[in-house]
């Protein structure tokens, strides 16, 4: 099972750098629903006009974080433990339930 560590001597470091990354992931799940919204016609050219900017404000202020507070690698470490953890429990899911939909059933 994967653990996420965060620096225990700088607490406050740490949950910067986890906010932010999670923030990021949040940002990641947001274009891909825009693309995904795209691609079926869903969004007018000022919708995604407007989408594309807001987006690229949040990554923009998100890496000015990142540097000024010298949190680049640790957002990094985050994010990979976070993807194994969420690789470990999309495994267990399909372990116990082998029926459902994507999980190769």
């Amino acid at each position: 099972m994967t653990a996420i560590e965060i620096d225990e001597d700088d607490a406050g470091k740490g949950l910067i750098s986890l906010v932010i990354t999670v923030v990021e992931l949040l940002v990641d799940a947001l274009e891909r629903e825009a693309v995904r919204r795209m691609e079926h016609d869903d969004l007018s050219p000022e919708e995604i006009e407007r989408l594309g900017a807001q987006l690229a404000a949040l990554e923009d202020e998100l890496e000015r974080l990142k540097e000024s507070e010298g949190i680049e690698r640790e957002v990094e470490t985050l994010r990979g433990d976070l993807d194994d953890l969420l690789t470990d429990a999309l495994v267990d899911v399909a372990k116990r339930e082998p029926e459902l939909e994507g999980f190769g059933g």
